[in-house]
């Protein structure tokens, strides 16, 4: 039964459900009559099934299959890592350049690439539950649902041959077992030039209007031949306009708006300065290689890049949780809610002091915050290669039940070893690695101090740079062979390793258990325990018309194409080809280092070109990083758009959604047509697109 509640206290605990376009919905519990009371339009089964086994997941980001032949549409800036793996100097730097495959045998395997596609879903929560035994401590409960549902995802994925996953839902209200197609032959087929997919550079990411020409190509193969996709995406033959309703399916990344009050002022108090002057040291380092020399700059870009699209929303995170405005209506709803578990004894028994016990936990993380941040392998392969083994080395001893979550699930175990004795598909840079682990390690001494065991042990008395030289050049780690020699010679090999990582991973490892317990203990455990409990109270008050905080999970939002208030005035909800060229000649090709320069090819093609051409829109649906490369279709399911990412007024979603100003920006798919035709001289990729 439903709780009754206080008038004022019902209209705060429903104000985030009332806007029926906010929410990052699984397709499990989908708000489709809201769809309907508003829009007109339920979505059937088949629709919804139909989107889902359409879209495939990107490391970090999301992409579609758009033909039968396995093409896939993502965005530039998320295939552009995978980009600059498979370019060279000169005529082969396609970041630069740009590249069109001119036909199948002319598509560019990428090493390393694995895309995911969503096959099933099955929710878990009673088995996960039911294994905390009554009475059970707060770590116990923890370790008790870890290995519940670790064990599950193993049956799972041996019963059904999918590629098996835990996901929790609702700060630990819900657990599931999602499960994915995994594949693993991509090649690049087509993408633009980085100038003018990320035109504008860093002072127009996160902004609106955008002009960028934002996406990219590959195609899925299956035994060597094009991937027959059982689903794709139909392109649009009519495009979108004002106020016309959109749908985005894709993998938000995370979202945070389920914290307490606590948790919030943790991340605002203790983390996020931290971690935006850091990333700001970071960033200044690379560019500073980088510009040593073009063959710096391509190995640092697509991190360089990262790091300051990373900046600019955490700096939108912290300016969010700093809105007064905002943050009191934050708390208006968790008071709410909390008056709504102190009425019901039964809820009040469970949950009513789990705000405190969470703010408990928070003390604790606040006053162990540097070693949550800077105990850790700081940056570097080689030591992250060689932690791996000093654990498996302890744990593969054990009893499965007694080992470390993440060494418990023989699955994960082979996973592990495999990856770590794997060729890398990207040669070891040794001068990359000593830059990026020096960096680290200076960060270590400022925030853990000189005393640390840990620091003392990694510089042993030499300046940050020296030490990373001496323990870069000094290991043979980079080796497969001598990774893989040591894992089969076990905790007597690692033991008696005198490789200088191996050495410092000895070290770091027991520091990282002590503190792991302590963290797992007072901080994890507490907060899983309480925040479970609390999800339960919300069901029990509100029931499920609510959606779950982001995992980098399949999710789907919707809204229309919708203007919003800006810069005193109203921002337009399209903007064209002819907008990309007047902010070109308005800025000049030599201002802000070039980053409103169009490469040469835009300039000499662009007679040629349909100015009034929509090239990107805002529209009312609610994303976070990781629904970029995200799907937009239209009512028919056609595919009308592709993500970007949000407006700079949609950063603060991470804690919160302001449905005034949120807004999601996406390349007009009638755009990607007119360049593939008309810049690139690829009709037959854009034939491919029409479905001819």
């Amino acid at each position: 039964m439903r709780l009754r509640l206080p008038a004022l206290a019902l209209l705060l605990a429903t104000s985030a459900f009332a806007r029926v376009d906010e929410g990052m919905w699984t397709y499990d519990n989908l708000p489709t009559k809201k769809m309907k009371e508003k829009y007109g339009f339920e979505p059937s089964q088949a629709w919804l099934d139909h989107l889902r086994l359409s879209v495939v997941r990107f490391p970090g980001g999301t992409g579609s299959f758009v033909s039968k032949d396995g093409l896939v549409l993502t965005n530039h800036h998320v295939g552009r890592g995978w980009i600059q793996r498979v370019s060279g100097p000169g005529e082969k730097n396609y970041l630069v350049n740009g590249f069109v495959a001119a036909n199948h045998e002319g598509e560019l395997k990428v090493p390393g690439l694995e895309l995911y596609t969503l096959m099933t879903m099955e929710n878990v929560t009673a088995k996960v539950n039911g294994a905390v035994k009554q009475g059970a401590s707060d770590k116990e409960a923890l370790d008790a649902r870890q290995k519940a549902l670790t064990t599950l995802v193993d049956e799972a994925g041996k019963k059904s041959g999918l590629d098996c996953q835990p996901v929790t839902l609702y700060q630990g209200g819900e657990y599931w077992i999602y499960g994915y197609k995994k594949h693993t032959d991509v090649r690049l087929v087509m993408a633009p030039e980085q100038q003018v997919a990320f035109f504008g550079g860093d002072h127009d990411n996160f902004t609106y209007p955008r002009h960028d020409v934002d996406f990219s190509l590959f195609r899925v193969y299956e035994n060597g031949k094009p991937y027959v996709a059982p689903h794709h995406l139909q392109w649009t033959k009519t495009g979108l306009k004002n106020g016309d309703l959109t749908f985005v399916s894709g993998h938000p990344g995370n979202t945070s708006r389920l914290f307490t009050q606590a948790q919030m002022n943790f991340m605002a108090e203790s983390v996020l300065p931290v971690r935006i002057k850091g990333l700001e040291e970071q960033v200044a380092v690379l560019k500073a290689y980088g510009a040593k020399s073009e063959a710096n700059m391509l190995k640092v870009n697509t991190q360089v890049f990262g790091i300051e699209n990373t900046l600019k929303a955490i700096k939108g995170h912290l300016k969010g949780l700093r809105d007064k405005e905002q943050m009191a209506i934050v708390k208006g709803k968790e008071d709410a809610l909390k008056a709504a578990v102190a009425k019901d004894p039964k809820l009040a028994k469970e949950a009513g002091q789990s705000w405190a016990k969470i703010e408990g936990a928070m003390k604790v993380a606040k006053a162990h915050v540097n070693e949550q941040l800077y105990l850790n392998t700081r940056g570097s392969q080689l030591l992250g290669n060689a932690l791996t083994l000093v654990r498996l080395s302890a744990e593969l001893p054990k009893p499965a039940g007694k080992r470390l979550p993440e060494f418990q699930s023989p699955v994960q175990v082979e996973g592990l070893k495999k990856r770590l004795v794997a060729a890398s598909p990207v040669p070891f840079d040794k001068e990359l690695e000593t830059l990026t682990l020096a960096f680290g390690l200076k960060e270590a001494k400022d925030h853990l101090g000189a005393a640390h065991p840990f620091v003392k042990a990694a510089l042993a008395g030499k300046s940050p740079e020296e030490a990373a030289k001496a323990l870069v050049e000094g290991s043979k780690l980079s080796d497969p062979a001598e990774r893989k020699a040591l894992l089969e010679g076990g905790a007597k090999a690692v033991a008696e390793s005198t490789d200088p990582m191996v050495k410092l991973a000895r070290v770091l490892d027991p520091l990282g258990r002590n503190f792991r317990e302590l963290q797992d203990k007072q901080v994890t455990a507490v907060v899983n325990e309480h925040q479970n409990r609390i999800a339960r109270a919300r069901f029990a008050a509100y029931g499920k018309d609510s959606y779950p905080d982001a995992t980098f999970t399949l999710r789907l939002t919707y809204g229309p194409v919708s203007t919003y208030p800006a810069n005193g005035t109203m921002a337009q909800p399209f903007t064209t080809i002819a907008g990309l060229y007047d902010r070109a000649w308005g800025w000049g090709p030599e201002a802000e280092n070039g980053w409103y320069a169009l490469p040469k090819r835009w300039m000499d093609k662009q007679p040629g070109l349909t100015m009034s051409t929509p090239l990107g829109f805002a529209h009312a649906v609610d994303i976070i990083g990781g629904n970029s490369g995200s799907s937009v279709v239209d009512r028919n399911g056609e595919l009308v758009g592709l993500i970007y990412d949000g407006n700079i007024e949609s950063l603060p979603g991470n804690y919160y959604y302001d449905g005034k100003v949120n807004r999601g920006v996406s390349l007009d798919a009638r755009a990607i047509l007119e360049v593939l035709d008309k810049v690139f001289d690829a009709k037959h990729l854009a034939d491919e697109l029409r479905g001819n």
